[in-house]
C-alpha cells in the first residue's frame, strides 16, 4: 500500500498535546483517491474523542479538523466503490442535493432541512416555520436562491470574493438535534486559457461522517459546481468549467461504531488487496449507468 507521505498527507500532529484536535490536509488527483487519502489520514492521525452518538461497546471515535484538495473533481474515475450506499442511493442523493427531488420531505415535517431547500430557496421551509411562530403570524417575504445570485455575481465580477450561500439559520439550527453539516460554499471564477474560465469552489462543513457520508457528500456538491459552471457560462457567454475542489471540515470522524463492526478494518484490507483501478468506478461505466438510471425510474414514480 502507497506510504502516507506519498499520498500527499500533511499534519500538525507531532505539535499538539495529547488529545487536542489536529488539523490535516491531503490531496487528491480525482474524487475517490482525495476521499481515500483523508479517511486513511483520519485514521492515522484523528484524536479520540467520543460523540453523541456512541452506545456503551463502543470504542472512541477518530476526528480531525480535515482539508482535502481534489485537483480536478470531474476526473475519471469519480466514484469510490467502498461508500455505504451503493450508486443508486449515491444518484438520488445527488438529485437531493442539485434539483431538490425531495425537498416536499421538509414541508411535510419528515425531514428537518434539505441541503437543496437551504441553498436555493433560503432560509427553507422550516426557516420560514420558525419566523412566523417568532413573529405570530403571516409573512411573506423574499426567500432567496443563493445559487442564482452566487452564478450572477461570479458571470459579472469572475474575481469576486463575495460569492457565497450559506445553510445555516440560528432560529432553527442552534438548537435543533439534527443540524445541517454543510455550513457555506465559497466560489470563484479564474482566468485558465485564453478562452477558458474555471470556477473554483470551497465547501465548510461543521461535522462528517468520513466513512458513511463524506464522499456522497463531495460526488454530490461538484455535480452542483458543474451545473454552477455551466449556469455562469450561460450568463456570462464565457467558456466556463469546473475548477478545482476544497473541502474542509471542522469535524471529519470516524465512528468508534463503525470500528467496532469491522467497517474501517474491511476498508483498510481493500485498499491493501485492490489495485486502485479495482477499487473506483468510471462515471460512464456500464454497471454505474445502470443503477444511475434505476434510480431515475424510482424517481419518476415518486
Amino acid at each position: 500500500m502507497v506510504s502516507l507521505k506519498e499520498r500527499l498527507i500533511f499534519t500538525n500532529k507531532e505539535n499538539l498535546r495529547p488529545g487536542e484536535i489536529p488539523s490535516i490536509s491531503v490531496y487528491g488527483e480525482n474524487l475517490p483517491e482525495a476521499w481515500e487519502n483523508a479517511v486513511l489520514a483520519t485514521w492515522e492521525f484523528g484524536t479520540l474523542i467520543p460523540t453523541e452518538y456512541d452506545q456503551p461497546e463502543d470504542p472512541e471515535s477518530r476526528d480531525a479538523t480535515m482539508m482535502i484538495t481534489v485537483a480536478s473533481p470531474l476526473t475519471e474515475p469519480r466514484i469510490h466503490k467502498d461508500f455505504p450506499d451503493g450508486l443508486e442511493g449515491l444518484a438520488i442523493y445527488t438529485q437531493e442535493v442539485v434539483a431538490g427531488v425531495h425537498d416536499a420531505r421538509v414541508k411535510e415535517g419528515g425531514w428537518s432541512y434539505s441541503y437543496h431547500d437551504r441553498l436555493f430557496n433560503w432560509p427553507g421551509v422550516d426557516g420560514w416555520k420558525n419566523i412566523k411562530a417568532l413573529v405570530g403570524k403571516e409573512i411573506e417575504l423574499p426567500r432567496v436562491d443563493q445559487i442564482e445570485a452566487l452564478s450572477k455575481k461570479l458571470a459579472q465580477a469572475p474575481h469576486s470574493r463575495r460569492a457565497q450561500a450559506i445553510t445555516w439559520n440560528p432560529l432553527n439550527d442552534a438548537i435543533h438535534h439534527e443540524p445541517p453539516c454543510l455550513q457555506r460554499i465559497w466560489c470563484r471564477v479564474v482566468k485558465s486559457e485564453e478562452d477558458l474560465y474555471l470556477l473554483e469552489m470551497n465547501t465548510n462543513w461543521r461535522s462528517r461522517d468520513a466513512l458513511k457520508a463524506a464522499f456522497m457528500n463531495m460526488f454530490a456538491v461538484t455535480e452542483l459546481q458543474k451545473q454552477m459552471a455551466q449556469q455562469i457560462s450561460e450568463i456570462s457567454g464565457r467558456r466556463v468549467e469546473a475548477g478545482r475542489y476544497v473541502d474542509i471540515s471542522d469535524s471529519f470522524h470516524i465512528y468508534g461504531s463503525d470500528v467496532r463492526k469491522g467497517e474501517m478494518e474491511r476498508f483498510l484490507q481493500r485498499i491493501g488487496k485492490l489495485e486502485f483501478e479495482r477499487r473506483t468506478y468510471r462515471s460512464d461505466d456500464p454497471v454505474v449507468l445502470q443503477e444511475f438510471g434505476f434510480a431515475a425510474e424510482k424517481l419518476a414514480k415518486e
